[in-house]
């Protein structure tokens, strides 16, 4: 692999260029016209243009990145995480075309991107599934019968969505009545397919994560556990790792779940494996996999000392393997990673689009910032609002706590409204501290962290 075509922007384009700078692989950025002055773009050994602000005239066109690939002499595409990063049409393109897919093969992606099927081939590993409507698409009857046998609420998912789009919770029979029609067209419209399945509601959850490579010879490895509970309309705000809320016998259990489940799919790349637990029992189920490297994959690089987009290009390879063992992955103290994003909290989180006039970004040990943005940079209101990743690393869970304040008070963001003020908020509070937060908690905590000003705030 001598040259990479990143089809992506934004602080995930910026990883990735830098990963092909220290494997000795040459990058080319594709960029939109809004992002022309971008960091993305200026890094890479070559950019090219390919359409309008709008990304489905620029970095939503499959045919356009692929032409651009074999333009520019490239091997390979990496797609980053969102976009066309799980799109199994674009990987099957690129294949056809010649072109190493950074990444699972089209048919994994399209298997995994069916809830319900990723649900069967669970099962069927043994592997626990939140009880629900089962391994097919489910119809009125089903839905009605899963409220009646297993009561409510429940929940319903468009099998080929993500990101909580679609997601609805129903709490009688009557808005099973109400929802149904509307939440296969919502499912149409957003994803392509009105295939929608229901799970029984567990109200009381966190959202645990494993973080998966393979490589072409079959080996797959974990490197550890993420807690993601830290949410706010299934939107992840806050991520950390290892997932201290559990046991460690908990998570070994989750681990081998996670690979059990990737090992029988000759999964290529890396890839997450996500469970929700139940606080009040303690049992697991899975929920998904992201066949694409995860926004949050740094929390995992900072407590294994491994380079998981370097990784990623090296196993893209079918002559390599992958660089280390699972004996070799050994997890050391705690890291915690914070979204901090152009948005009004105090406005119901209305993006915050703007000139940035001051960046101030925080240092010291234990200390990373993947960003793709500068003084001047004018954040877009074409994407999303993420305008960094503030990742911090320290020896346990309390000294991380106090390290990541530190670094937000560093942090100055001049030109826009941010989240940095409500970021302190969750951190300072004691159920943070105490680890006892669960995917519900930021929208039952809201006002009061809303409330909360950032000199009240004292980690425990």
């Amino acid at each position: 692999m001598k040259r990479v075509l990143v089809a992506n922007r934004g602080e995930i384009a910026v990883r990735i260029i830098r990963a092909c700078q220290e494997s000795g692989i040459e990058s080319v950025a594709v960029y939109s016209e809004a992002d022309r002055d971008s960091l993305h773009a200026k890094l890479a050994d070559r950019a090219v243009c390919i359409g309008p602000p709008r990304p489905g005239e620029s970095y939503l066109r499959p045919e356009t990145i692929v032409q651009v690939a074999i333009s520019t002499g490239c091997d390979a595409v990496h797609p980053g995480y969102g976009f066309l990063a799980e799109n199994a049409g674009f990987a099957r393109m690129c294949a056809e075309n010649g072109l190493i897919f950074v990444g699972p093969s089209a048919e994994v992606i399209d298997e995994l991107g069916d809830k319900v099927y990723g649900r069967r081939l669970a099962a069927a590993a043994g592997i626990p599934v939140v009880p629900g409507t089962g391994d097919k698409p489910a119809t009125y009857e089903d839905l009605v019968e899963l409220g009646r046998t297993g009561g409510y609420p429940i929940l319903i998912k468009a099998a080929a969505g993500g990101g909580g789009r679609g997601m609805r919770i129903l709490h009688d029979e009557s808005e099973v009545r109400a929802n149904f029609e509307d939440a296969q067209a919502e499912s149409l419209s957003a994803f392509g397919s009105p295939v929608i399945f229901g799970e029984r509601f567990l109200t009381r959850i966190r959202h645990v994560e494993v973080q998966v490579i393979g490589d072409h010879s079959g080996n797959v490895q974990h490197v550890g556990t993420r807690d993601c509970s830290v949410q706010r309309r299934y939107q992840k705000v806050i991520e950390e790792g290892p997932a201290s809320s559990i046991p460690l016998e908990s998570r070994h259990r989750i681990e081998a779940d996670a690979v059990k489940l990737v090992s029988q799919l000759g999964y290529v790349g890396a890839g997450t494996v996500e469970f929700v637990v139940d606080m009040d029992t303690g049992s697991h189920h899975f929920i998904e996999m992201n066949t694409r490297i995860q926004v949050e994959h740094p929390v995992s690089e900072m407590v294994s000392g491994f380079d998981l987009v370097r990784e990623q290009l090296w196993v893209a390879d079918p002559e390599n393997t992958l660089s280390f063992t699972q004996e070799e992955v050994s997890l050391r103290g705690h890291a915690i990673e914070l979204r901090i994003c152009a948005e009004d909290p105090a406005n119901g989180f209305m993006p915050s689009p703007g000139l940035i006039t001051e960046l101030v970004l925080p240092g010291g040990p234990g200390i990373r910032v993947d960003t793709h943005c500068v003084p001047g940079w004018k954040v877009s209101p074409f994407y999303d609002s993420m305008i960094a990743k503030l990742i911090v690393h320290d020896v346990d869970r309390n000294h991380a706590i106090r390290r990541a304040l530190r670094a937000l008070d560093e942090t100055t963001i001049g030109g826009l409204k941010t989240n940095i003020e409500f970021l302190k908020a969750i951190l300072g509070h004691e159920d943070y501290a105490a680890n006892e937060v669960h995917t519900k908690w930021v929208e039952e905590k809201q006002g009061e962290l809303l409330g909360q000003r950032s000199g009240q705030l004292q980690p425990t």
